[in-house]
């Protein structure tokens, strides 16, 4: 599905359920703000030192009919964004700007909704005419950095945070939510700025730490990444993040079973998150699990319940994919793996396990269509090893043959 963005053709993808959540968390206190607005009475929002008329003349009945049409929308587009209803409370965030509703309430909503929809050019233009009328809150700057982000702007993206950071700087949310939308949409140079500037702020946030890490790891430099996320486990013994950069470090450096003793304890505590999840579910198919062992079972109930929670991350589709893969399960294993071709085409593991589940399915136009996307891929990767600094290329060297092996493991 392709929808339009400030003149451009985009194609939509759904948020993560973390991201919406995150934008929610935004938008509580504007939500609280907006209900009480379309309950108030009328009379609540005449000037000071206004007589109340007892008996309204034509014309302001007319305007109170039509001031509570507007706190009417405004209160419905409210309560369908908090719910995550981003589309459906386009119409009536509209309607209630048009109308004359409160203006920061209604275009912040209309904003965020935008985001939710993949509208960045739209979000970036309600963003900054709120800028323009006096609204350059902390808020509307980090919002427009995640819109800016969507819509490929990297360097507006920044000043935007660096705005924010100057407004609110031990605001830890602000960062946070900037690096998942710069997570979300591959820039990790830029999240690693990000981080930067929210640890000058707040060094001894764990979670800040944590984005650090997996950015730098995701730039092939886990190495520089590595004392970030022990400093997690420090800073946030036997927490939900703490256990996440336990298990992803296993991950990145080999250490398979600590990556599963990590998860699954995160897990045993109470913490299932769907990334957790998936970083069990990934270490249990290296680990070389078969169908006819519990851990296997294990790793598809935690994928089951990480892409739940989460349809449209990647690498949950990807590793449930593969396991489907190694239970002979080849529909099941496509629908997945095309799944997470469409969310990372790019991704060489996709087209990996693809050929694979092609080949075996008998369809092998298909096969060879993802073996010649992988060799490209493939060669790809090589060039930038070859063109790489010393130091960066043990990083692209250790990334691990992950699921490409784990395919090839089980026929």
């Amino acid at each position: 599905m392709e929808v339009s963005s400030g003149g451009r053709r985009q194609r939509h993808r759904p948020w993560h359920r973390r991201r919406i959540a995150a934008v929610g968390a935004v938008i509580v206190g504007l939500c609280q703000y907006a209900a009480l607005q379309a309950q108030a009475a009328p009379e609540s929002r005449q000037a000071p030192g206004t007589r109340i008329q007892q008996n309204p003349s034509p014309e302001n009945e007319s305007d109170l009919s039509s001031q509570k049409q507007a706190d009417a929308e405004l209160q419905t587009g409210t309560v369908l964004t908090r719910k995550g209803n981003f589309r459906e409370a386009i119409p009536h965030l509209l309607a209630a700007r048009a109308q004359g509703a409160n203006e920061y309430a209604a275009s912040f909503n209309l904003a965020l909704c935008y985001v939710a929809t993949s509208e960045f050019g739209l979000a970036i233009k309600v963003l900054n005419e709120l800028r323009g009328t006096g609204h350059d809150l902390v808020d509307v700057e980090n919002l427009l950095a995640q819109a800016y982000i969507g819509n490929s702007q990297p360097e507006k993206a920044l000043a935007s945070v660096q705005k924010a950071a100057t407004l609110s700087p031990q605001n830890e949310k602000l960062y946070v939510f900037v690096a998942d939308a710069c997570m979300d949409h591959r820039d990790y140079r830029l999240g690693l700025e990000v981080t930067d500037i929210g640890l000058k702020n707040l060094p001894r946030s764990a979670r800040l730490h944590y984005e650090r890490a997996m950015f730098l790891s995701q730039l092939d430099q886990f190495d520089q990444g590595k004392p970030d996320f022990e400093l997690v486990g420090t800073l946030a013994p036997g927490s939900e993040i703490g256990y996440m950069a336990a298990a992803q470090k296993g991950l990145f450096e080999g250490d398979i079973l600590g990556a599963i003793r990590s998860a699954r304890e995160g897990v045993k505590q109470g913490y299932e998150n769907p990334a957790l999840l998936t970083v069990l579910g990934e270490a249990l198919i290296r680990s070389g699990v078969t169908p006819d062992q519990v851990e296997f079972a294990e790793a598809q109930a935690a994928l089951e319940k990480a892409i739940t929670q989460r349809p449209n991350d990647p690498a949950s589709q990807i590793a449930l994919g593969t396991l489907c893969l190694i239970a002979g399960r080849l529909d099941d294993a496509i629908v997945h793996l095309e799944i997470a071709r469409q969310l990372v085409p790019g991704k060489s593991s996709v087209y990996a396990a693809l050929a694979r589940a092609y080949q075996r399915r008998g369809n092998q136009q298909r096969a060879q269509e993802a073996l010649a996307i992988l060799e490209r891929l493939n060669r790809e990767q090589a060039d930038r090893i070859r063109s790489a600094p010393g130091d960066r290329k043990m990083g692209y060297a250790s990334r691990g043959t992950s699921q490409e092996e784990t395919v090839q493991q089980h026929p």
